[in-house]
């Protein structure tokens, strides 16, 4: 019985980095005055998050008005990245 306790654990911390979720990618973030955030990844490309914590479809060139009162263009429409960081969605090798 110790012996496949003992296996288990050991297979479960090999397992246990694909879980990992890897925030590095994120270049900034900004709340959004409708309560929304948008992450601009070090490629670009963004990444919305709505207020209730989800990820978000916007549309690339969607004008974006930032808690401070900046106006952000959003480029690309980077969903999956933002269910990863959220951990939605495992990431993938």
């Amino acid at each position: 019985m110790f012996q496949k306790l003992t296996i288990v654990a050991a297979i479960s911390l090999i397992a246990l980095p694909a879980f990992a979720v890897d925030k590095a990618d994120v270049k900034e973030s900004f709340p959004l005055k409708d309560g929304s955030t948008v992450y601009i990844f070090k490629d670009g490309k963004m990444g919305m998050e709505d207020k209730r914590g989800r990820a978000s479809f916007m549309r690339p060139g969607h004008s974006m008005e930032t808690m401070d009162g900046k106006k952000i263009m959003m480029i690309g429409n980077e969903v999956v990245r933002v269910e990863r960081i959220l951990g939605v969605v495992a990431p993938s090798e």
